[in-house]
Protein backbone atom coordinates (compact mmCIF):
# COMPACT_ATOMS: atom_id res chain seq x y z
CA UNK A 1 0.00 0.00 0.00
CA UNK A 2 1.29 3.58 -0.94
CA UNK A 3 -0.02 5.55 2.13
CA UNK A 4 2.12 8.83 1.15
CA UNK A 5 4.16 10.33 -1.98
CA UNK A 6 7.30 13.01 -1.24
CA UNK A 7 8.45 14.57 -4.78
CA UNK A 8 8.15 16.90 -7.44
CA UNK A 9 5.53 17.75 -9.72
CA UNK A 10 6.24 17.28 -13.47
CA UNK A 11 2.64 17.86 -14.81
CA UNK A 12 -0.71 19.25 -13.78
CA UNK A 13 -3.30 18.08 -16.17
CA UNK A 14 -7.57 18.48 -15.56
CA UNK A 15 -7.70 16.12 -12.38
CA UNK A 16 -4.38 14.49 -12.57
CA UNK A 17 -0.32 15.02 -11.72
CA UNK A 18 2.34 13.21 -12.22
CA UNK A 19 4.75 13.36 -9.06
CA UNK A 20 8.50 12.31 -9.41
CA UNK A 21 9.68 10.52 -7.01
CA UNK A 22 13.63 9.91 -6.95
CA UNK A 23 13.01 9.12 -11.05
CA UNK A 24 10.04 7.29 -11.09
CA UNK A 25 6.69 9.39 -12.21
CA UNK A 26 3.85 8.01 -10.19
CA UNK A 27 0.18 9.33 -12.33
CA UNK A 28 -1.97 10.29 -8.72
CA UNK A 29 -5.45 11.52 -9.45
CA UNK A 30 -6.67 14.76 -7.22
CA UNK A 31 -9.59 16.90 -6.45
CA UNK A 32 -10.23 20.19 -8.56
CA UNK A 33 -9.16 22.32 -5.48
CA UNK A 34 -6.17 20.38 -5.07
CA UNK A 35 -5.15 21.10 -8.41
CA UNK A 36 -5.19 25.07 -7.94
CA UNK A 37 -2.03 24.46 -5.13
CA UNK A 38 -0.28 22.96 -7.39
CA UNK A 39 2.87 23.97 -9.57
CA UNK A 40 5.34 22.13 -11.84
CA UNK A 41 8.60 21.63 -10.29
CA UNK A 42 7.40 22.31 -6.92
CA UNK A 43 8.24 19.38 -4.53
CA UNK A 44 4.96 18.44 -2.54
CA UNK A 45 3.76 16.01 0.06
CA UNK A 46 0.38 13.70 -0.99
CA UNK A 47 -1.47 11.47 1.03
CA UNK A 48 -2.77 8.98 -1.11
CA UNK A 49 -5.48 5.58 -1.08
CA UNK A 50 -4.33 3.37 -3.83
CA UNK A 51 -7.75 1.68 -5.67
CA UNK A 52 -6.91 -1.54 -6.93
CA UNK A 53 -9.16 -3.33 -9.69
CA UNK A 54 -8.89 -6.43 -11.37
CA UNK A 55 -7.48 -4.73 -14.20
CA UNK A 56 -5.93 -1.55 -12.83
CA UNK A 57 -4.03 0.39 -9.87
CA UNK A 58 -4.95 3.72 -9.50
CA UNK A 59 -3.34 6.40 -6.93
CA UNK A 60 -5.51 9.26 -5.67
CA UNK A 61 -3.64 11.64 -3.52
CA UNK A 62 -4.50 14.32 -0.85
CA UNK A 63 -3.97 17.51 0.78
CA UNK A 64 -3.97 15.73 4.25
CA UNK A 65 -4.35 12.46 6.28
CA UNK A 66 -8.21 13.59 6.83
CA UNK A 67 -9.21 13.77 3.14
CA UNK A 68 -7.50 10.73 2.41
CA UNK A 69 -9.76 8.99 5.48
CA UNK A 70 -13.25 10.53 4.13
CA UNK A 71 -12.46 9.51 0.87
CA UNK A 72 -12.04 5.88 2.05
CA UNK A 73 -14.97 5.83 3.75
CA UNK A 74 -16.86 7.47 0.71
CA UNK A 75 -16.05 3.78 -1.18
CA UNK A 76 -17.92 1.58 0.75
CA UNK A 77 -20.86 3.44 0.74
CA UNK A 78 -23.12 2.05 -2.30
CA UNK A 79 -23.10 3.77 -5.53
CA UNK A 80 -20.06 5.88 -4.99
CA UNK A 81 -17.09 4.96 -6.77
CA UNK A 82 -13.39 6.61 -7.27
CA UNK A 83 -14.42 8.79 -9.25
CA UNK A 84 -17.41 9.93 -7.38
CA UNK A 85 -15.50 10.09 -4.01
CA UNK A 86 -13.33 12.27 -5.52
CA UNK A 87 -16.08 15.09 -7.19
CA UNK A 88 -17.14 14.99 -3.30
CA UNK A 89 -14.01 16.15 -2.20
CA UNK A 90 -13.66 18.53 -4.80
CA UNK A 91 -16.84 20.21 -4.22
CA UNK A 92 -16.90 20.03 -0.31
CA UNK A 93 -13.90 20.19 2.30
CA UNK A 94 -13.88 17.61 5.06
CA UNK A 95 -14.99 20.03 7.23
CA UNK A 96 -18.13 20.84 5.16
CA UNK A 97 -18.37 17.07 4.93
CA UNK A 98 -18.47 16.35 8.82
CA UNK A 99 -20.98 19.31 9.19
CA UNK A 100 -22.89 18.20 6.68
CA UNK A 101 -22.85 14.87 8.71
CA UNK A 102 -23.40 16.29 11.43
CA UNK A 103 -26.63 18.42 10.39
CA UNK A 104 -27.48 15.14 8.17
CA UNK A 105 -28.05 17.96 5.29
CA UNK A 106 -27.90 15.91 2.72
CA UNK A 107 -28.56 18.41 0.48
CA UNK A 108 -24.80 19.12 0.10
CA UNK A 109 -24.11 15.67 -1.17
CA UNK A 110 -26.99 16.29 -3.83
CA UNK A 111 -25.49 18.95 -5.46
CA UNK A 112 -22.18 17.00 -6.43
CA UNK A 113 -22.02 15.69 -10.09
CA UNK A 114 -23.74 12.01 -10.37
CA UNK A 115 -24.25 11.99 -6.54
CA UNK A 116 -28.39 11.30 -6.01
CA UNK A 117 -30.64 11.37 -3.30
CA UNK A 118 -30.72 7.61 -2.00
CA UNK A 119 -26.41 8.02 -2.28
CA UNK A 120 -26.77 11.15 -0.76
CA UNK A 121 -28.31 9.73 2.44
CA UNK A 122 -26.32 6.53 2.22
CA UNK A 123 -23.44 9.15 2.53
CA UNK A 124 -24.96 10.63 5.84
CA UNK A 125 -25.54 7.43 7.49
CA UNK A 126 -22.27 5.64 6.26
CA UNK A 127 -20.45 8.82 8.10
CA UNK A 128 -22.45 9.21 10.81
CA UNK A 129 -21.73 5.76 11.61
CA UNK A 130 -18.13 6.58 10.77
CA UNK A 131 -17.83 8.90 13.57
CA UNK A 132 -19.93 7.26 16.17
CA UNK A 133 -17.59 4.24 15.74
CA UNK A 134 -14.47 6.99 16.48
CA UNK A 135 -16.06 8.96 19.13
CA UNK A 136 -16.42 5.78 21.32
CA UNK A 137 -13.23 3.89 21.05
CA UNK A 138 -11.89 3.12 24.34
CA UNK A 139 -8.31 4.64 23.76
CA UNK A 140 -9.26 7.29 21.36
CA UNK A 141 -7.92 10.19 24.05
CA UNK A 142 -5.58 9.97 26.86
CA UNK A 143 -5.88 12.78 30.12
CA UNK A 144 -6.67 15.33 30.52
CA UNK A 145 -10.10 14.50 29.98
CA UNK A 146 -13.30 16.35 28.81
CA UNK A 147 -15.30 17.70 31.49
CA UNK A 148 -18.66 16.47 30.02
CA UNK A 149 -19.95 13.44 28.30
CA UNK A 150 -20.09 15.25 24.65
CA UNK A 151 -17.05 16.89 25.18
CA UNK A 152 -15.57 13.56 25.58
CA UNK A 153 -17.93 11.84 22.24
CA UNK A 154 -16.65 15.51 20.09
CA UNK A 155 -12.87 14.98 21.28
CA UNK A 156 -12.68 11.29 20.09
CA UNK A 157 -14.32 11.61 17.15
CA UNK A 158 -12.08 14.72 16.32
CA UNK A 159 -8.49 12.62 17.43
CA UNK A 160 -10.04 9.62 15.36
CA UNK A 161 -10.47 11.62 12.34
CA UNK A 162 -7.11 12.50 12.21
CA UNK A 163 -6.47 15.84 14.42
CA UNK A 164 -3.91 15.79 16.37
CA UNK A 165 -5.18 16.16 20.18
CA UNK A 166 -3.99 19.17 21.82
CA UNK A 167 -5.24 21.29 19.17
CA UNK A 168 -9.00 19.29 19.49
CA UNK A 169 -8.54 20.18 23.12
CA UNK A 170 -7.81 23.51 22.14
CA UNK A 171 -10.40 24.21 20.10
CA UNK A 172 -12.86 22.79 22.59
CA UNK A 173 -11.62 24.99 25.49
CA UNK A 174 -12.19 27.75 23.29
CA UNK A 175 -15.56 27.23 23.25
CA UNK A 176 -15.78 26.85 27.10
CA UNK A 177 -16.60 30.71 27.40
CA UNK A 178 -19.24 31.40 24.45
CA UNK A 179 -23.51 30.27 24.53
CA UNK A 180 -22.51 27.15 22.70
CA UNK A 181 -24.42 23.82 24.22
CA UNK A 182 -21.71 21.63 25.53
CA UNK A 183 -24.42 18.79 26.28
CA UNK A 184 -25.25 18.50 22.86
CA UNK A 185 -22.12 16.43 21.20
CA UNK A 186 -23.65 17.19 17.65
CA UNK A 187 -23.68 21.18 18.21
CA UNK A 188 -20.18 20.96 19.73
CA UNK A 189 -18.84 18.82 17.27
CA UNK A 190 -20.39 21.67 14.42
CA UNK A 191 -18.69 24.53 16.22
CA UNK A 192 -15.43 22.23 16.91
CA UNK A 193 -14.84 21.63 12.92
CA UNK A 194 -15.41 25.42 12.36
CA UNK A 195 -13.08 26.36 14.46
CA UNK A 196 -10.48 23.81 13.09
CA UNK A 197 -11.58 24.85 9.85
CA UNK A 198 -9.35 27.83 10.37
CA UNK A 199 -6.00 26.47 11.60
CA UNK A 200 -5.99 24.35 8.00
Amino acid sequence: MIASLSGTVTAVRDQTCIVDVNGVGYLVNITLGHKRTLSVGERNVFFTSLVVREDSMTLYGFESPESTEIFEVLLSVSGVGPRSALAILSELSPVEILTAVVDENDAAFKKVSGIGPKTAKLIIVQLAGKISSLAHSSNAFTSPHPSTEAEAVVLNALVGLGWNEKIAQEALQSLSGTSVDRSSSSVLLKEALALLAGKK
